[in-house]
C-alpha cells in the first residue's frame, strides 16, 4: 500500500532559513511542496523518508536564496493491483460504492463489481445485495460508515495541471450564466475496486 519512491528535485531555501540545519530546512521544503499531493503516475505523497544525496548549492543573481538539487526517497500511497484493502463506505451513488481509507477518499466500486444481483435503492441512496438463501432473497444494505473489504482492480491518473490560454481558447464556450467554479472537480488519482468475490464485501456480513 505504501512505497518509497526515489525522486529528484531542486529545493529553494530562503535566506531567513540559513541559520537552520541544512537537512532540516530541505526536509521542510520538500514536505511543504509534496505532502498530501498527488504526483502523476506516482501516487499520493505522504511524507519524506530520507535524503540520499545533496548536490552543490547555488545562489543566482537577483535571488538571495540557495538552490540545491536533492535526491531523496518519499513515502507514497500507491497500492498494487489485486491488493486487498479495508476501508469505510463514504456514500453510495448510481456510479457505485464510494470508499474512504480516512486519508484517501477517491475509491469507487462500480456496480458491475458488486456482489450480484445488486440494486440501487433510490429512496435510501444505498446499494443492496439481494442475497439468495434457501428461504428466499434477503436484502443486505451497504450503509454509510460500514467497514468494507475490497480488492484493487485498476487505477486512474488524471493530469489536472492548469491549461494554458491557447488550450482554453479551443474549448467549447460555456453556456450563458454558467461558471467554471460550478464544474465538477475531477480527482487526480482514483482507485477502482471489486467485492464480487468470496470473502470480500462488508465485514459485518462475514462476522455475523
Amino acid at each position: 500500500m505504501f512505497v518509497a519512491v526515489e525522486m529528484v528535485d531542486t529545493v529553494r531555501i530562503p535566506p531567513w532559513n540559513f541559520q537552520r540545519q541544512f537537512n532540516e530546512a530541505i526536509a521542510e521544503e520538500l514536505n511543504k511542496k509534496l505532502a498530501n499531493k498527488v504526483v502523476y503516475q506516482v501516487g499520493l505523497c505522504i511524507c519524506l523518508y530520507d535524503i540520499t544525496k545533496l548536490e552543490d548549492s547555488y545562489i543566482f543573481p537577483g535571488d538571495g536564496a540557495s538552490h540545491t538539487k536533492v535526491h531523496f526517497r518519499y513515502v507514497v500511497f500507491h497500492p498494487f493491483l489485486d491488493e486487498i484493502l479495508v476501508g469505510k463506505i463514504k456514500y453510495c451513488s448510481q456510479e457505485g460504492v464510494h470508499v474512504s481509507l480516512g486519508f484517501f477518499d477517491d475509491i469507487v466500486i462500480p456496480p458491475e463489481s458488486l456482489q450480484q444481483p445488486a440494486k440501487f435503492d433510490e429512496a435510501e441512496q444505498v446499494w443492496v445485495w439481494e442475497y439468495e438463501t434457501d428461504e428466499g432473497a434477503h436484502d443486505l444494505y451497504m450503509d454509510q460508515g460500514e467497514d468494507i473489504r475490497f480488492r484493487v482492480t485498476d487505477e486512474v491518473f488524471l493530469d489536472t495541471s492548469p491549461t494554458g490560454p491557447s488550450a482554453a481558447a479551443t474549448d467549447t464556450p460555456a453556456a450563458p450564466g454558467a461558471e467554471e467554479g460550478g464544474q465538477k472537480k475531477e480527482a487526480p488519482y482514483t482507485l477502482l475496486g471489486t467485492i464480487s468475490e468470496p470473502g470480500l464485501g462488508l465485514l459485518s456480513w462475514w462476522n455475523s
